[in-house]
């Protein structure tokens, strides 16, 4: 059997494992609420362990000095004691260690009594930044770190170096994109104003490209004005152009009448004329007479002349009217899909504009991620934080914020990103 520690006599033997007892419990106090009221030990923690044995025939305490130190958790997960070896410790509580070294010492040693042993966290495993921060790489934990904390202990969020003008092609970028995101919020209200006027609804239906615009009832209210004002100039035209066909009809209807009263006279005055002829022919009726017959035959066909001349006239206009409402029906579509074709070819470009400012600011943001403090709307970018963290099922990748509480091992990803609109 391996030889045992001598013991040693020392008063009040208690006071240090209740002393133990309580650091351990200020330092995992702030790991209550996130991980189900215990801690897990993980690879790279520093463990601090005393042990010690009360020898009640002695009324003393033996100490286990050659046991007692700091002690890191290896790659595998496992502690290394003297005379006790290799001891599982990943996964597992700091009272869970403490009671399986006591445990093995005993069975180890054949012991009598139980050992006590103290197992506090005496350095946390560290916690490690990758992404947009200044300087990524491994940092140590303290408790109560949050992922600002930690962004903070990197430096703060990638910078580039002095003399560099990434923030300002970031603000100039942005700047742009402010104004391209306005000219396009218009260009889709006019787009669903000239659509809603070729198929002839009564009103502009929000286009979903719309629906997260602040200022989207504005436009489609101020496209649905226009369309009212452009619509009702139209049918009056329209109007005007029917009611102007529709007094040339009744004129040709009236003048038909009036024709119809001149073919009547004309008879009257032919027969009369006739009439008169032959009684001269007799010499019963006086020549003054024929001719005065003769001169009212002729005033009667001169008007049916002019009246005719009238209903031509008249008949003409309408024919006038009627392609002039051609001409105004066909003009209106025209117009339509010339500014509809206007319309798309600009939206086209300004996508284009678009595009190339999104890639000059995410060159920008990918040089320096602190461009984003131009940028305090968040409008245009963020920056997104996860932790991949590892409850021994597995990593696992989890949304925070800046004021997520971090355990030890976690891996905090930032990640700086344009918005998508």
């Amino acid at each position: 059997m391996p030889s045992q520690p001598k013991p040693t006599k020392i008063i009040g033997p208690w006071h240090r494992f209740l002393g133990a007892t309580l650091s351990l419990g200020l330092l995992l106090a702030p790991f209550a609420a996130e991980a189900d009221d215990v801690y897990r030990l993980g690879v790279m923690d520093k463990l601090r362990i005393r042990v010690a044995e009360w020898q009640p025939a002695e009324e003393a305490v033996k100490n286990w000095d050659a046991l007692s130190g700091d002690y890191s958790i290896g790659p595998s997960g496992a502690l290394s004691l003297p005379f006790i070896g290799d001891l599982d410790a990943a996964g597992k509580t700091p009272a869970e260690v403490a009671a399986a070294i006591g445990a093995r010492l005993q069975a180890t040693f054949a012991l009598r009594n139980l050992p006590s042993a103290s197992v506090e966290v005496a350095e946390f495993r560290p916690v490690f930044l990758a992404g947009d921060v200044h300087t990524p790489g491994e940092y140590p934990f303290s408790p109560n770190l949050t992922v600002l904390k930690a962004v903070s202990l990197a430096g703060g969020l990638r910078r580039s170096d002095s003399g560099q003008r990434f923030a300002r092609d970031f603000i100039n970028a942005r700047g742009e994109m402010v104004v391209y995101d306005s000219q396009r919020a218009r260009l889709i209200a006019r787009h669903a104003r000239l659509t809603a006027e070729m198929t002839g609804a009564a009103e502009i239906t929000m286009p979903k490209e719309l629906e997260k615009v602040g200022n989207a009832s504005a436009l489609i209210g101020s496209e649905t004005a226009l369309m009212k004002q452009r619509r009702d100039r139209y049918e009056l035209q329209l109007k005007a152009l029917g009611n102007l066909k529709a007094l040339l009809d009744s004129e040709v209807q009236s003048l038909t009448r009036k024709a119809e009263t001149q073919n009547r006279q004309l008879d009257i005055a032919q027969e009369d004329r006739d009439k008169i002829s032959r009684l001269s022919e007799q010499g019963l009726a006086l020549s003054s007479r024929l001719l005065s017959s003769e001169e009212r035959t002729a005033e009667v066909q001169s008007n049916l002349l002019d009246i005719d001349t009238n209903i031509l006239r008249a008949k003409q206009q309408i024919s006038q009217a009627d392609q002039d409402e051609i001409n105004l029906r066909n003009d209106w579509q025209a117009q339509r899909a010339k500014d509809m074709q206007d319309t798309e070819a600009e939206l086209e470009k300004l996508n284009l504009q678009i595009g190339t400012n999104r890639q000059l600011m995410a060159e920008a943001l990918a040089q320096s991620a602190e461009a984003l403090k131009f940028d305090p709307s968040g409008g245009s970018a963020t920056i997104r934080y996860s932790i991949v963290r590892d409850d021994g099922e597995g990593p696992k990748e989890i949304a925070a914020s800046e004021t997520s509480r971090l355990l030890p091992g976690d891996v905090i990803k930032v990640t700086s990103e344009l918005l998508m609109q």
